[in-house]
């Protein structure tokens, strides 16, 4: 007997270091055109392919995306995969995904720029064998070569579901880099991550957060 589909859940993992407006808009954008009945903030401890980057600590980041969606009932944080040791690989967590939400419809979310590097993630195969569908969000200007990428996933346009998405020229590095600046940033975040991180001094060259990042990794 098939599985019956309860509710369609869409995965939007990352770092969100911070989460900003344009993380906002995609996910609803998802939400919307994939007919998505949760959206899941997969917050990610530390990503294998930024193990060289210094990553603020996952409890602040929870913090910050819980501020960002809180006024969104279809937006929804998730903790799973600071619940197990690392390496974070996708693959991984999509199988503790199908066993804990074994009913749902599970739709990975992810941007046209990352589908070009689909062929160097772990496992894709495995991925694609643990989804049952794939949003992509094509953004105005990029491509994708649909046709080499099926030749070496032969399944993959059965479960690709394409997004339209705007061109958003907003990022989580040049907003670290506005605040560590001194530079204006009010207006990339929505009101209660900006106050978070005018309270906490989050990203600011200072000595409170400096020891706040030690602590973590104590």
């Amino acid at each position: 007997m098939g599985r019956i589909a309860v509710e369609r859940l869409g995965i939007f993992g990352g770092t969100f270091d911070p989460p900003h407006l344009g993380h906002m808009i995609l996910a609803a954008e998802a939400a919307d055109q994939l007919s998505l009945d949760r959206v899941l903030w997969m917050l990610s401890p530390a990503p294998p392919h930024k193990l060289h980057q210094r990553i603020t600590p996952f409890n602040c980041r929870a913090e910050l995306v819980r501020a960002c969606i809180q006024h969104e009932p279809k937006f929804e944080l998730s903790l799973i995969e600071n619940e197990r040791p690392g390496p974070h690989f996708t693959s991984d967590t999509l199988l503790c995904l199908r066993e804990k939400f074994a009913n749902s419809t599970i739709v990975l979310l992810t941007g046209s720029d990352s589908m070009n590097d689909f062929y160097d993630w772990h496992e894709p195969q495995l991925i694609l064998d643990r989804i049952d569908e794939m949003g992509v969000m094509n953004r105005p200007g990029d491509k994708i070569d649909w046709i080499h990428m099926e030749s070496v996933f032969p399944n993959i346009m059965q479960k690709i579901r394409l997004i339209d998405a705007p061109l958003l020229e907003i990022s989580s590095t040049e907003i670290r880099e506005r605040i560590a600046s001194n530079h204006h940033y009010r207006y990339y975040l929505n009101e209660e991550v900006f106050r978070m991180i005018e309270t906490n001094h989050y990203y600011q060259k200072t000595q409170s957060f400096l020891e706040t990042l030690k602590s973590d990794a104590d």
